[in-house]
């Protein structure tokens, strides 16, 4: 729904604190013009004091209040679900390596992302694995001939939970359900580069992250939708943690699907190398790169 200015006024929010209005009012400016780097607001809106909590904020000469695109998307709120200032107390340590690694908190619970993808007609939501809740869907999903094909995981219902239980204690892995207007669609996992597998294969910084991922609803295939998670789970890796400057992947070469996606979600192809079970691609994408090319 397009909100005009008449809309968003003071009685249009539930509390000072709430953002989602005026950020939806942002996001359709902008995806009015896909190559607007920046937006000045009206000023029957600069009353309102929510615009100076965005980072993409700032006043012009002319005293013009202005939002520039690429500071906006890199606001916490209203997308980020968990503060992002669990991050404020992290740091690094020396590991069994001899390379610096993070110290970090543990991994949020609940819902952790949600957005309205006005190209896809979806809003894509995050949140963590309940085995207890997603064990049969997640059963279904690694059984499907088509998931299976790459991920190699067509088990038993009791071998899947040992997976999950394995993915859910490892320090390095956050492993989350992704759901299309609140019905689960697939699975993916987000991890620490530098501690996963893919961290010998290139000099990996310490606050890298890179995911996995499979859509296992049917329906919840096709170009839009894919590019609206694809979208949607870097956006939220950028958010989660502000030291993490590259997200990182290592899909099958010959996984041509995923991989057209790539340049125009600002995913740079590096290289190919061979893991022991499959030649994979080293593909890199760069905060300041999605940001500024990505159309959110």
């Amino acid at each position: 729904m397009t909100l005009d200015t008449a809309t968003l006024t003071k009685a249009a929010f539930p509390s000072p604190n709430d953002l989602e209005p005026f950020a939806r009012w942002v996001e359709d400016r902008f995806a009015q013009d896909g190559k607007a780097a920046h937006i000045d607001l009206p000023p029957e809106l600069t009353h309102l004091g929510l615009d100076a909590r965005l980072p993409g904020y700032v006043d012009t000469r002319g005293g013009a209040r202005r939002i520039h695109r690429s500071g906006f998307l890199q606001s916490p709120e209203p997308w980020l679900k968990h503060p992002q200032t669990r991050f404020q107390s992290a740091g690094l340590i020396e590991g069994l390596d001899g390379r610096n690694h993070p110290l970090r908190p543990a991994n949020p619970q609940g819902v952790v992302y949600e957005r309205f993808f006005v190209d896809a007609g979806i809003t894509v939501t995050f949140r963590s694995v309940d085995i207890d809740r997603d064990l049969d869907t997640f059963h279904r999903w690694q059984n499907d001939p088509r998931v299976a094909y790459f991920w190699e995981e067509d088990r038993s219902t009791e071998e899947l939970r040992g997976f999950l239980e394995d993915r859910l204690s490892d320090p390095h892995n956050f492993s989350v359900i992704g759901e299309y207007d609140g019905l689960p669609v697939g699975y993916f996992e987000i991890y620490w580069a530098r501690e996963d597998r893919l961290g010998a294969y290139y000099d990996a910084g310490p606050w890298d992250r890179g995911w996995h991922g499979l859509i296992g609803e049917t329906s919840a295939l096709g170009r839009a939708k894919t590019s609206a998670w694809i979208r949607a789970l870097t956006h939220y890796i950028f958010l989660d943690c502000p030291m993490t400057d590259l997200v990182v992947g290592e899909p099958r070469v010959d996984n041509a699907k995923l991989l057209r996606y790539a340049d125009a979600l600002a995913y740079r192809k590096i290289k190919e190398f061979d893991f022991p079970h499959k030649r994979s691609a080293l593909m890199h994408c760069a905060r300041d790169d999605f940001f500024s090319r990505v159309a959110l």
